[in-house]
């Protein structure tokens, strides 16, 4: 249980509402929100916009992705700009459950079903289809690779520094299946103390399974 007497810890979330794993690691960031004194601001990122210019370079199924993530994106940052931030976290929720665990197809109805869900008005779902939050989407997904650098993709993780000013940011962790408890909170823990080095980069191994829902 999160302990009433220390401040939380400030964690800015960017994600892409498409992308698997980034859904995995924000199963676990909730669960972690649960057992630790963390407090989560979610921020939309755009893997389309990541990978523009080298689309060419993709596989087929890759470039369907990210021809299908741009609507996501484009109306989460609509529906923030129009109710504000808090309605990411559950909008995304509302998405993610529909794409994933669910594997439901990347269409309009299914950005209509999300919104009906959370109570958000579906005329929200023409977003999806123009490039009138284009600017403000580049902004946020900016923002968050700004942190970090242009060679990893979704989620983004950004904490305050050692110092409490300059954050300190970082790519996933790429998990799965989302870990829960105590566990959630283990791997916080962990996390914050190898990032909180400065020279730390990268820790890796070569993935043997899937995203896995359950």
């Amino acid at each position: 249980m999160m302990s009433e007497s220390r401040t939380p810890v400030s964690v800015d979330f960017w994600f892409d509402a498409v992308c698997p794993w980034t859904w995995l690691t924000s199963r676990w960031i909730l669960e972690v929100q649960k057992i630790r004194p963390v407090s989560v601001t979610w921020h939309v990122m755009s893997l389309s916009v990541l990978n523009e210019g080298r689309m060419d370079e993709l596989p087929p199924q890759n470039r369907e992705l990210m021809d299908q993530a741009w609507a996501p994106a484009r109306v989460l940052t609509a529906a923030e700009e129009e109710f504000g931030p808090r309605v990411l976290e559950p909008l995304y929720t509302a998405l993610g459950t529909r794409y994933h665990p669910r594997q439901q197809d990347k269409t309009r109805a299914t950005i209509e079903a999300a919104l009906r869900e959370v109570g958000l008005p579906e005329r929200l779902a023409e977003a999806g289809e123009s490039d009138a939050y284009d600017q403000a989407l580049r902004q946020s997904h900016g923002e968050g690779i700004a942190l970090v650098g242009q060679q990893v993709g979704s989620p983004i993780i950004a904490v305050p520094g050692p110092e409490g000013d300059d954050k300190t940011a970082f790519f996933g962790p790429v998990v799965t299946p989302s870990p829960t408890g105590e566990e959630a909170g283990r791997l916080w823990d962990g996390t914050l103390a190898v990032t909180s080095v400065s020279g730390f980069y990268e820790i890796k191994r070569g993935r043997t399974v899937g995203p896995i829902f359950d």
